[in-house]
Parts: structure tokens; C-alpha cells; sequence
């Protein structure tokens, strides 16, 4: 056996709002592949999905009811810029560094659907 791909898929309640949001924070373009399924593509090659739920319940992070089950490490090489890049596509600040300026760490944020990942540096 050998794998040809691995892609993440998220449920969402909003398939254009996550489709949108990952494909600005991701550089890549939104398909619409049906009603259901929505895929972003970086340089032609799918990085994740979205499968419509339209009873997701959003997770609460750290430790809720409804806990994280996975979540996506961005890496980027300047927070403060990816900070305000994703906060202004409707993501949520859940976890502040506690070093930002340290020389690695990390920042947790929700994306519209309360799918927490962290965006990374170092």
C-alpha cells in the first residue's frame, strides 16, 4: 500500500466562512466541490477540508464540555502580523505567549467555527 495524500477535515457549520477563512490564513484558494464538502487548495494540492454539520457544537477550549479532538500548527515568521491576519478573518485569540518575543513559542486562537490551532514560531 502506498499513500498518496493525507488531507485534515473539519466539520463546520458554515462551509463558507471556514473554506474562507483557511485559504486566506493558508495562501491558497476555496473550491466548492458540493454543498457538503469544501476543499483548500495550496499551489493545486488540497491542505484541508470542510464537511457541513450543521449541529457542530464548537469546541471550548482548554477544557470544556465540548474539548478540542485536533487541531493545525501554523508556523509563521511574524506573529504579530499573522496575529492581526487571522483576528481580522474572524478567528479568536484563546491562549496569549507567554513570551511573545521569546525566540519559539506559541499563541492558540479559535477559527470561525471554534476549531482552536495555534500559530507558531521559532
Amino acid at each position: 500500500m502506498r499513500v498518496l495524500q493525507t488531507v485534515v477535515a473539519f466539520d463546520a457549520p458554515d462551509l463558507e466562512a471556514e473554506s474562507t477563512f483557511w485559504a486566506a490564513l493558508l495562501g491558497g484558494t476555496a473550491e466548492v466541490e458540493d454543498e457538503n464538502w469544501h476543499i483548500v487548495s495550496v499551489d493545486g494540492e488540497a491542505k484541508v477540508c470542510f464537511q457541513l454539520a450543521p449541529d457542530h457544537v464548537r469546541p471550548q477550549w482548554p477544557d470544556g464540555p465540548q474539548r478540542q479532538q485536533a487541531h493545525l500548527d501554523v508556523y509563521v515568521d511574524d506573529l504579530a502580523e499573522a496575529d492581526a491576519f487571522v483576528l481580522a478573518r474572524g478567528a479568536t485569540l484563546l491562549k496569549v505567549s507567554d513570551d511573545p518575543t521569546a525566540s519559539e513559542g506559541f499563541q492558540v486562537y479559535a477559527d470561525p467555527a471554534g476549531h482552536p490551532f495555534c500559530l507558531c514560531w521559532g
